[in-house]
């Protein structure tokens, strides 16, 4: 389908939500305060002053540009860049870079439950040709490709390399970053491989994330209103809790008895949407 149909669709897809979901309409940033804001908590929150991820940058594409989720906190702008450059340094392929957030941040209307205050971002293990750029149609038709083969979500060994490994490996060691969700296989695997290493703690097993890893930023300084997560456990996390994640339990978890409210956006958003 040639992008100008999958802008029409967007286009009509975001105006019947407009008055559901008024986070998904918003065309500009706000601006509540001299520097940028990421507020409240990764799934229940928001974002002021948020900047924008060029589409093309130094070992970087983004994808899935229809979505308009290529926005975030500068501190997020800024690590995606690092690790590009230094996935080009090293020679490892082309990062391809999936959603970020909205442009005030807060609830999307599908496909995401965090992505909210601006600091996290979805990148693909499928890396590409450093050498060319991919079209408009290309980043909207293009897949990520699943790492994972089989029941026991072993690594396939076709679509894993090193240069995944390493591409982790940067990301992690960045002192912003707070912690990387991966499947549970990809944990695995680099246990294997890199146990007893001090980025591995940073690396956690999660529910899919097959295709890509799901990095997350630590608070940024001077964001009072932003609340993290609780501080990661001790140790490299190659231990009884990675095997917990290959238990019957953990591949069905008991259905939620009720489906719970929608939790309650803090104050403070109030303020950037209405802006």
């Amino acid at each position: 389908m040639p992008f100008r149909h999958y802008l029409f669709l967007f286009t009509s897809f975001f105006t019947a939500t407009a008055i559901a979901n008024p986070w998904a309409t918003a065309n500009r940033p706000a601006n509540i305060s001299a520097y940028a804001q990421s507020i409240g908590t990764y799934d229940n929150g928001c974002l002021s002053g948020a900047v924008t991820l060029p589409i093309n940058g130094t070992g970087y594409q983004v994808m899935r540009l229809s979505r308009q989720r290529f926005f975030g906190h500068p501190d997020l702008k800024e690590t995606i860049e690092i690790i590009g450059q230094q996935s080009t340094n090293q020679h490892l392929g082309m990062l391809l870079v999936g959603d970020l957030g909205q442009v005030r941040g807060g609830p999307t209307p599908s496909g995401h439950r965090s992505h909210q205050n601006g600091l996290d971002v979805d990148i693909w293990f499928l890396l590409a040709n450093p050498n060319r750029t991919l079209s408009n149609d290309e980043r909207e038709s293009l897949s990520a490709t699943t790492v994972i083969t089989g029941a026991a979500d072993n690594i396939n060994p076709r679509q894993w390399t090193r240069a995944n490994e390493q591409v982790l490996q940067i990301a992690a060691q960045l002192p912003k970053v707070d912690r990387i969700f991966v499947n549970a296989g990809v944990k695995r695997e680099l246990c294997n491989r890199y146990r007893g290493q001090a980025w591995l703690r940073k690396i956690r097993p999660w529910w899919k994330h097959d295709d890509h890893f799901h990095l997350r930023l630590k608070c940024p300084i001077g964001n009072s209103h932003c609340q993290s997560q609780p501080p990661l456990p001790a140790g490299d996390g190659c231990d009884a809790s990675l095997a917990w994640w290959f238990s019957a339990e953990a591949k069905k978890p008991s259905p939620k008895p009720y489906k719970p409210k929608e939790p309650v956006l803090p104050a403070l958003c109030q303020q950037v949407i209405r802006q």
